[in-house]
């Protein structure tokens, strides 16, 4: 797991920032090797949460995700952080296909006067693993891409704003994440603001949570349905 304070059982702020940033890395790896944005032959096996993960061995997304995981990290550790939304699009036409939302609940009280919570590594490794698993069958519930595909994200509240990191499109895979942070957050200047990308009438599996006892992690994945479901 990330770093954490010496008793096993005591999570601080910082510790549960470095838990779910690194959580959304390997999830994200999950998603693009599982519904085939970028091929199988790029990604390597790791073990990760007691379970066989896959990781892109492409050098640009690689540091893409690694620069990601420190910039959500910061807007975790200050509470500004909403939720994360990975797209899936068809590169043909646009049309959205899948939108895999994670919604970031923070503890007000441990970021305004740094109280300490506790919960074990092992039963936040559980829940993690619980959502890795249902990540890792997703070909069983959702359509079948048979298509190259890229990446964006979706409409924010009005508290919050949406935005991108700059220059993912350049990658031979193409692959772009955007976040939901307070309408405060200063955009940092590799990011920009970004447009919405929605399904219209889509189906929805809600995925399993984690929770830190800081953060609270909730998963949804939206798709559009097939139309061959439809007849």
């Amino acid at each position: 797991m990330a770093s954490r304070t010496a008793s096993k059982d005591i999570i601080t702020l910082r510790g549960s920032a470095a838990i779910v940033s690194e959580f959304f890395g390997y999830a994200a790896n999950s998603i693009l090797y599982n519904r085939g944005v970028y091929p199988e032959e790029s990604f390597t096996k790791v073990k990760k949460y007691g379970l066989t993960m896959l990781l892109t061995q492409d050098e640009g997304v690689k540091t893409f995700i690694a620069n990601l995981n420190t910039q959500l990290s910061e807007w975790l550790e200050a509470g500004k952080l909403q939720r994360i939304v990975l797209v899936i699009m068809s590169k043909a036409t646009s049309e959205v296909l899948e939108r895999w939302n994670f919604s970031i609940q923070t503890d007000p009280e441990v970021v305004d006067k740094g109280v300490i919570k506790e919960k074990s590594d092992k039963e936040i490794m559980r829940e993690i693993q619980a959502i890795m698993r249902q990540v890792a069958s997703c070909i069983t519930y959702l359509p079948c891409l048979d298509e190259p595909l890229f990446t964006t994200s979706a409409l924010p509240p009005n508290s919050s704003q949406l935005i991108r990191i700059r220059g993912l499109i350049d990658f031979a895979g193409i692959f772009d994440v955007l976040a939901y942070t307070d309408m405060d957050v200063a955009v940092p200047f590799t990011w920009v603001e970004s447009d919405a990308k929605l399904i219209e009438n889509p189906q929805m599996v809600k995925l399993h949570s984690f929770d830190t006892k800081i953060h609270k992690v909730d998963t949804l994945v939206c798709y559009k349905v097939d139309e061959w479901d439809e007849e």
